[in-house]
């Protein structure tokens, strides 16, 4: 039977495999869209966007998963069908700017649900930031995928509570949307992989059966990913102690050339009697090779860009006992001494990175210098390091229980399969607050934006007259024709403001005849073409615009 499915806000960049540069936002948007068709189970996914080419891509996207699946377009301004379907997915911490559009049909007109990706970026930030004052509602959510997300969220709103209380004195307390912690989730069907696999990949790459492979898969980024310095010179010490042959496959792509150049003098430098192989992380190939292939997952992130990883789930899918460092998300998903290893980390207390906030805030630092620097200050408990690898080198029986260990609890707890049950099961909750809910401010709640009006509105001023329901129209020149009118507004300079398609225009011609017809007050005009007297006041200031009619003041009785 179809489940009920939010309408998906989307872009191909949020969900695209396809550009020259796939980053985990992306990767992750993917694998949420595949898991939606699969829970879409014969009914229709819709697409919310603006652009009827992304809707498209939308469609060429599902029917990719699932020929059999559905998918149809809500255009951005069509909040309506929004409300007839009852919930949006935004991919992104976004939900202030469709809170404020979501007031023009009321703030219970439907929910909203949102996800944590990076959130180290101004973007990102500003976005939590937005929500303390936007109208997101207790039916609206943040979802969260890991503990330290939800902390660095509730972090943000609370500074922006105490400036909102200070600058404007405000003493009630302010709604905020649900903040649930729901991790990615990983196909794990994808990494399957079996000893054949393993055999040939490592031909492949011309690795010995005696090698113990190390695989780091990921952007290779030293600033805003992963340092690798820890890795090396761990992998070199272990090395040295256990006499063991190790292999490090990276498996990524560069951001420039010199990122490259560092990354590869920085192999030769410091972990020196370590045999390094380089693959390229955007070919499928080169990617199956280095899970196929490798013994150890190894990820020291230490960077404030990562905020879930999901990696290291993907290793654990394939059976790949882990060595991560104890950060952001990792925490979550790894545990210590059963699916591989956290290796503990260091970083400086509050306080000493005030420079580098007010470089960044004011101008004088980029976000990649800022994000760089900051992970400058973050160390990896080295002797640990060590002991762990040391361990994993030496210990296959370890590493076969560890891997086991972590393809289960993958497969269990992080499957999309899984994971998408909680998605639903949040997303049925926040509908019964949201119809169960009174909503208190709802009649005193604005329709729009205080930047978003109503041009003639917001810009009432700058004209003589304004025409209303009880204006005067009549046709300017009775030796104009209908048609003549309608060649007037097919013309370049009027045709993207009228009718466009057929049946509008045949409506048209039929509200022309009937005002050459006779005279009449804008209203009766609505009232006799059945239509809104909003959209033929529109219309018949076009008219007046393209010469065909003239109005004038309704004389009051």
């Amino acid at each position: 039977m179809p489940r009920e499915l939010p309408a998906i806000k989307y872009e191909p960049d949020g969900y695209s495999l396809s550009g020259p540069s796939v980053v985990g936002r992306q990767a992750a948007g993917h694998a949420f869209l595949r898991a939606a068709v699969q829970a879409c189970d014969g009914g229709t996914l819709a697409a919310y966007t603006p652009h009827e080419q992304s809707a498209q891509a939308f469609s060429a996207a599902v029917h990719a998963i699932d020929p059999n699946t559905k998918a149809c377009w809500v255009p951005a301004n069509h909040l309506d069908s929004l409300a007839s379907i009852g919930a949006l997915y935004i991919p992104d911490p976004g939900l202030a700017a469709a809170a404020r559009a979501r007031l023009r049909r009321g703030p219970a007109a439907y929910s909203m649900c949102g996800v944590t990706h990076t959130l180290s970026s101004h973007w990102s930030m500003d976005a939590i930031k937005q929500l303390v004052s936007a109208p997101v509602m207790p039916w609206d959510a943040l979802i969260c995928t890991s503990t330290s997300a939800r902390q660095v969220v509730e972090r943000v709103v609370a500074q922006e509570q105490d400036y909102l209380r200070w600058r404007l004195g405000v003493k009630a307390p302010l709604t905020l949307p649900q903040l649930p912690i729901i991790p990615l989730g990983v196909h794990t069907g994808d990494f399957a992989f079996t000893p054949a696999d393993r055999q040939a990949a490592r031909a492949a790459l011309g690795i010995g059966a005696d090698e113990v492979v190390m695989l780091f898969m990921g952007r290779l980024s030293f600033h805003s990913k992963a340092h690798p310095h820890a890795m090396y010179v761990g992998l070199q010490a272990a090395a040295a102690q256990t006499g063991r042959p190790i292999t490090l496959l990276q498996c990524g792509r560069f951001g420039s050339d010199l990122t490259e150049a560092a990354f590869k003098e920085g192999a030769a430098q410091f972990c020196p009697d370590v045999r390094t192989l380089w693959l390229d992380g955007q070919a499928e190939a080169q990617r199956q090779q280095a899970w196929a292939g490798a013994d150890v997952f190894i990820s020291l992130s230490d960077n404030i860009q990562e905020t879930f990883g999901l990696t290291p789930l993907e290793a654990m899918a394939c059976g790949l006992p882990v060595v991560v460092s104890d950060w952001d998300g990792y925490k979550d998903t790894v545990r210590d001494g059963v699916d591989g290893f956290r290796i503990p980390t260091w970083m400086p207390a509050p306080g000493a990175g005030e420079g580098w906030a007010t470089s960044l805030e004011t101008g004088n630092m980029d976000f990649d210098m800022y994000s760089g620097l900051t992970c400058q200050g973050v160390a990896m408990d080295m002797q640990m390091l060590v002991e762990r690898l040391v361990q994993l080198i030496e210990q296959p029986a370890l590493r076969q229980r560890m891997g086991q260990e972590g393809r289960a609890r993958a497969t269990q707890d992080f499957d999309w399969r899984v994971v998408f049950v909680r998605y639903l099961s949040l997303w049925a909750e926040l509908n019964i607050l949201r119809r169960d809910a009174a909503v208190p401010k709802a009649p005193q709640a604005p329709h729009f934006d205080a930047a978003r009006q109503d041009p003639y509105r917001l810009f009432a001023g700058y004209g003589t007259h304004e025409a209303g329901p009880l204006s005067q129209m009549q046709w300017r020149d009775a030796s104009v024709t209908v048609n003549d009118v309608l060649a007037t507004l097919r013309s370049p300079l009027f045709n993207y403001a009228v009718a466009s398609t057929p049946a509008q225009l045949q409506r048209l011609t039929e509200a022309l005849k009937r005002l050459k017809a006779q005279p009449c007050l804008i209203q009766d005009w609505a009232r006799a073409n059945q239509a809104p007297v909003g959209d033929m006041i529109l219309l018949a200031c076009q008219l007046a615009k393209a010469g065909a009619i003239n109005l004038s003041l309704h004389p009051q009785p």
